[in-house]
């Protein structure tokens, strides 16, 4: 078997030479793997016989198609989760944090975090749904019962 690999933002995708396994095209798989070995837009344009904006666009839906897959993970995780439960737009960090805590202690958890490292593992991930320490929207909590707490946003 030969193993292909591409790279968007970090992430490596392992590979066969297809991508059906994966949210990510053939093409788009193709054009991240040129992009990595080094090659500009310009280059795999001309390599692919195609355009600079149209492997600019194909980056740009692989992108897309990865922020979809990773939303999908934290979904999972989430679900998969023995205790969750749902945290309403307008809550503080501080009455997050609480929550957080109260919800473990209830259900025989003990969260993995000290205060401050929970505060800053949820605002690491809340940061852009929030205004001045407050939830914009309702946000998806899970707690798995090694103590990890899990995040999901839903789309609006």
């Amino acid at each position: 078997m030969v193993w292909k690999k591409a790279y968007l933002k970090g992430i490596c995708f392992s590979r066969m030479v297809l991508a059906e396994s994966t949210t990510l095209t053939d093409r788009q798989v193709e054009v991240l793997e040129l992009r990595e070995q080094g090659l500009t837009q310009r280059e795999v344009a001309d390599r692919l016989g195609s355009t600079g904006s149209n492997v600019s666009a194909i980056e740009r839906a692989a992108e897309r198609n990865v922020e979809q897959a990773r939303g999908t993970l934290q979904l999972i995780r989430t679900i998969r989760s023995p205790v969750r439960l749902t945290v309403d737009a307008g809550t503080t960090f501080d009455g997050l944090v609480d929550t957080v805590y109260e919800r473990g202690d209830e259900d025989g958890v003990k969260i993995a975090y000290c205060r401050p490292e929970l505060y800053a593992h949820l605002f690491g991930q809340l940061e852009p749904y929030t205004t001045r320490n407050r939830l914009d929207r309702a946000v998806e909590i899970g707690l798995t019962r090694d103590g990890e707490v899990k995040v999901f946003v839903p789309d609006e």
